[in-house]
């Protein structure tokens, strides 16, 4: 297979004939103004006139040689780094920036092309450990259910309800984990269709407390709420909410010790526009101040040897990704032995 060559490097090729041109045009203006210096060097008054008329245009080239070279230090050097660093990053490495003190004109434009950049290396980032962490989800369920099956086909294990259920128990597993992959790339791409409906907060605040108080009740944990106005009323999709604080209180529920507390209030907050505000809080283990900004990426998990495969470690992200389709944020506040808040505004109205 053929490659093509290089291209020349015209930097080089600038700079070779730059100098070829300036040597050139000093040796033939200083010639002239030579001759004519020795051919009316008897008459004074006109040697000192040629002298003037010839020296002049070494002047004038002085003059320009270093206009041309502040110019060029100016406006050239940095742009030709600029596009030096474009051309790097045509070619995938996405590690490469512009020096942002080089130039005071175009200080700022470098300053956003670095942080453009940067963001690229970030998602790159983040695609490539989507797909180990995807590969790493998908490959242990698969395994089991490879050796449940392996097993029964080579006498190993008999069809017992209790291995078919083991092999049906990681199916749904990972039905959860595409369902909820699929939620998500939906959500980040703006596509996953919402149906909002306005409807009393404190309905749904009903619907959850009756929901998770059993799971509460049997791990000893005091599930309690509190609602600032019994008549709030928010205008969003019903069942993507509703999910959003499962969520939240599944979560709580895992990492809150017996004797616990899990609390679930809401307010209106006025401020440039009024908006309702959701707190799902914990006295739970909490999350270290290091793991906190990274607890709504993909696949983040507090088990660091994710052990525990009872949930995807999708959750918080599909959350994330839900409420921003309403328009609204979310943010946690945690301190290790203390407990999290989760905190939710939404538009009302």
């Amino acid at each position: 297979m053929s490659t093509s060559s290089p291209p020349p490097n015209r930097r080089s090729r600038f700079i070779s004939f730059a100098i070829f041109f300036i040597i050139t045009l000093i040796l033939f203006v200083g010639g002239i103004a030579a001759l004519l210096y020795f051919l009316f060097s008897e008459y004074t008054g006109v040697r000192n006139i040629w002298i003037l008329i010839c020296g002049a245009p070494i002047i004038l080239i002085v003059i320009l040689l270093f206009t041309v070279f502040n110019l060029y230090i100016r406006f050239g050097k940095p742009l030709e780094d600029f596009f030096d660093t474009i051309n790097k990053i045509e070619e995938g490495d996405l590690s490469a920036r512009v020096k942002e003190n080089t130039s005071d004109m175009f200080s700022e434009l470098f300053k956003r092309f670095n942080k453009m950049v940067g963001e690229l290396e970030r998602a790159a980032q983040q695609r490539r450990n989507l797909t180990a962490d995807i590969a790493h989800e998908l490959r242990t369920p698969l395994h089991i259910i490879q050796g449940n099956l392996e097993g029964i086909v080579d006498g190993v294990y008999q069809p017992t309800p209790e291995h078919i259920n083991n092999t049906l128990d990681e199916t749904r597993l990972l039905t959860r984990l595409v369902n909820d992959l699929q939620t998500l790339s939906l959500a980040e791409t703006g596509q996953l269709p919402l149906h909002p409906t306005l409807f009393l907060l404190a309905d749904l605040i009903a619907d959850l407390t009756s929901s998770f108080s059993s799971q509460a009740a049997s791990l000893g944990i005091h599930l309690q709420t509190h609602l600032a106005d019994e008549n709030q009323q928010v205008t969003a999709d019903y069942d993507r909410l509703n999910q959003v604080l499962s969520n939240l209180i599944s979560n709580a529920l895992r990492h809150t010790p017996q004797g616990g507390k899990i609390s679930i209030e809401t307010e209106s907050t006025v401020g440039t526009e009024r908006s309702v505000r959701i707190s799902v809080k914990d006295t739970g283990a909490g999350i270290a101040s290091d793991d906190l900004p990274f607890i709504f990426d993909r696949f983040w998990r507090g088990d660091k040897s994710r052990s525990g495969r009872t949930h995807s470690g999708l959750g918080l992200a599909i959350a994330k990704q839900l409420i921003h389709a309403h328009d609204g944020t979310i943010e946690a506040q945690s301190e290790l032995g203390t407990g999290t808040s989760f905190i939710i505004e939404l538009p009302n109205g």
